[in-house]
């Protein structure tokens, strides 16, 4: 076999490799929503905390706010705020002390408890899907 030959061999394994492990900057769970919190109550925390007034939130009446992000692919997101890595636990820590996390945000501290921002972010976790649409595992 030629140099040539070995070469363009690797070359297209490695571009294989690299198409296959392509997840489009999708994040990949191992954990199911109901592990992590109430999804009913985390939706009526998200309404009774106003969090639509910022974010658009598919399931969450009138939550359709423009002043952070929309929250319709979270769960499919990489990264929570453009820098953590999107794990329950990381989406835990960031509702409840985002500025301790990323100090120029204007996501505000809400004083939630850590039960009450695993029940949000078990909501959060379910909007998925080609429309966002909310379905739970």
């Amino acid at each position: 076999m030629s140099l040539r030959t070995v070469l363009l061999s690797i070359a297209s394994a490695l571009l294989v490799v690299a198409i296959l492990g392509c997840d489009e900057g999708r994040a990949t769970r191992a954990f199911t929503v109901g592990s992590i919190g109430n999804v009913q109550h985390g939706r009526e925390l998200i309404r009774g905390y106003g969090c639509g007034a910022c974010h658009l939130i598919p399931g969450v009446h009138n939550a359709r706010g423009t002043v952070g992000p929309p929250l319709i692919y979270l769960s499919e997101r990489a990264k929570i705020a453009g820098e953590l890595p999107n794990t329950p636990e990381n989406l835990v820590r960031w509702l409840q002390n985002p500025k301790g996390l990323e100090p120029k945000t204007a996501m505000p501290i809400l004083g939630l408890s850590e039960d009450q921002a695993r029940d949000i972010a078990a909501y959060l976790y379910t909007l998925r899907g080609s429309e966002g649409s909310s379905w739970i595992d």
